[in-house]
C-alpha cells in the first residue's frame, strides 16, 4: 500500500469527522474563551497554550521546505509564504498582543488542537510538496488569483477584527463588551467571518483535495462557535444590537 492508497481515504475519513464536529458543536460548546470552567484541574496559561497548540503549523512546513528543498518551484514557496504569513502571526505574535494575562485554557483543548493542526499541516504539505502539480505559471491562472484575493482579504478581515477586540478589552478592562465599527455593524464575528474566507481563498488558490477539507473544518468549527457567541452575547452583553447575524452578514 502507497501514500495515495491511505493520503485520499484518510481525506474522506477527516471530511466525516469535521461533518459530526460541527454537528455536536451545536448542543455543547468547545471550553475555551468564555466556555471554559475555573474548576477544571488540568489547565495552564492560554498564552503558553495557544503557542503550543499553533506551533505545529510552523514547525511542520519548515520540515517539510528543509526535507524538500532541492524540488519544491517558485509556486510551492509562494504556497509556503502565504501559509506561514498566518501562522507566524497566529502563533507568535496574536497571543502576545490579546490580553490572556491570568486566564487559563485547559489541557484537553490544547491536546485536541495540537493533534488537529499536526494533521492538518501534515495533509497540507502532503499535497503541496509530493501530489501536486504545479507550474510557475499557476501563479498567474485564475485559481490562483482569485485565491490570493480572498486570502488576503480575509486575513485583513480577521486581524483588523481582533484589533478591535483587543483594544476594546485593553480600554475597558477584563470582561465582554459589545464591539463597535467595521464588520461589526452587521455581524458578532467577523474575525471568524474572515478565517473563513482566507481559507476558502487558500483551498482555491492551492486548487487542492486538502485545501477544501481544511476549509470544510474551519467553517465546521467557526460556525456553530459564532452562533453561540452571538446567543450569549445578546443575553449576558446589556443592549447588546439584536439587528446583527452571526458571522455571515445579512444571512445568519
Amino acid at each position: 500500500m502507497n501514500l495515495e492508497d491511505i493520503f485520499f481515504p484518510f481525506l474522506f475519513l477527516w471530511s466525516t469527522i469535521a461533518v459530526l464536529v460541527f454537528i455536536a458543536l451545536f448542543y455543547k460548546n468547545a471550553p475555551y474563551g468564555r466556555y471554559f470552567t475555573l474548576d477544571s484541574n488540568y489547565k495552564i496559561p492560554s498564552r503558553i497554550g495557544w503557542i503550543i497548540m499553533e506551533s505545529p503549523t510552523i514547525i511542520g512546513m519548515l520540515i517539510f521546505i528543509v526535507l524538500f528543498r532541492n524540488k519544491i518551484g517558485q509556486t510551492e514557496i509562494i504556497f509556503c509564504l502565504l501559509w506561514l504569513s498566518h501562522y507566524i502571526h497566529r502563533t507568535m505574535i496574536w497571543p502576545f498582543r490579546a490580553q490572556l494575562k491570568g486566564k487559563s485554557m485547559a489541557v484537553g483543548v490544547v491536546s485536541m488542537a495540537l493533534f488537529f493542526n499536526s494533521v492538518n499541516i501534515s495533509l497540507q504539505c502532503i499535497w503541496i510538496f509530493i501530489f501536486g502539480n504545479y507550474s510557475d505559471d499557476w501563479l498567474i491562472s485564475i485559481p490562483f488569483i482569485f485565491g490570493i484575493i480572498l486570502f488576503f482579504s480575509g486575513m485583513v478581515i480577521n486581524i483588523k477584527s481582533d484589533d478591535i477586540l483587543i483594544k476594546l478589552r485593553k480600554n475597558n478592562g477584563e470582561g465582554y463588551y459589545s464591539p463597535q465599527g467595521f464588520l461589526y455593524r452587521y455581524i458578532s464575528c467577523p474575525n471568524y467571518f474572515g478565517e473563513i474566507i482566507e481559507w476558502l481563498g487558500w483551498a482555491i488558490l492551492t486548487l487542492s483535495p486538502s485545501g477544501l477539507v481544511f476549509f470544510i473544518w474551519t467553517f465546521a468549527n467557526l460556525v456553530p462557535r459564532a452562533r453561540s457567541n452571538h446567543n450569549w452575547s445578546k443575553s449576558n452583553i446589556p443592549n447588546y444590537p439584536k439587528n446583527r447575524k452571526a458571522i455571515f452578514p445579512y444571512i445568519y
